[in-house]
């Protein structure tokens, strides 16, 4: 049984629906149903745990933060490369021990290490970018029942910027999937 909530008008104002499903293998179809289709591409799904498929089936494409990471670490290594040939053989040269003012061998452990720490800073403030955080509001948070998506409901949101959307249809497509409450969201 579905409870329904319309508001009278449609305006700017409207976020998106949000429909609440009891388990993560009825978001799931419902989400590659929505998707694949009936072809809305503005999507998204709350979940208490990972669910599998779940990005396949909405539609989210692959992470660019493995890019953004390997380039940052091999910016790390040139540098580290570049930082000890300047200041061992340009800078401050000194000769110790009849050794080479630059020697590829004695600088692996610090480019290793620019390596890793380029890496990491570039991992967690490139998640922080991709996720567009810190973000302290959302239109979703106005759903009533939004904290079952932390314990044990699964929810699947269509956002009202998408070119398929209609409130009253798009509310019927996700009762007809299984759906136990759907709900308009506004900004």
């Amino acid at each position: 049984m579905s409870k329904t909530n319309t508001p009278a008008l449609k305006d700017s104002s409207i976020y998106g629906v949000v429909a609440e499903f009891d388990t993560p293998d009825a978001l799931v179809r419902a989400g590659h149903e929505v998707h694949h289709k009936h072809g809305y591409t503005k999507l998204d799904a709350l979940t208490p745990f990972p669910v599998h498929g779940i990005d396949e089936a909405i539609g989210v494409p692959a992470s660019m933060l493995g890019f953004i990471v390997f380039g940052f670490g091999c910016l790390g290594l040139l540098s580290a490369y570049l930082l000890i040939w300047y200041t061992g053989a340009i800078d401050y040269p000194l000769v110790i021990g009849g050794k080479p003012l630059f020697s590829f061998v004695f600088s692996v452990p610090i480019m290793f290490e620019l390596t890793v720490l380029f890496s990491a800073f570039a991992a967690v403030f490139g998640m922080l970018g991709l996720n567009g955080l810190p973000r302290f509001y959302h239109p979703v948070f106005n759903f009533p029942r939004i904290a079952n998506a932390t314990n044990d409901k699964y929810l699947l949101v269509v956002e009202a910027c998408d070119p398929k959307f209609d409130i009253v249809r798009t509310q019927q497509l996700l009762e007809s999937l299984g759906a136990r409450i759907t709900e308009v969201v506004e900004e």
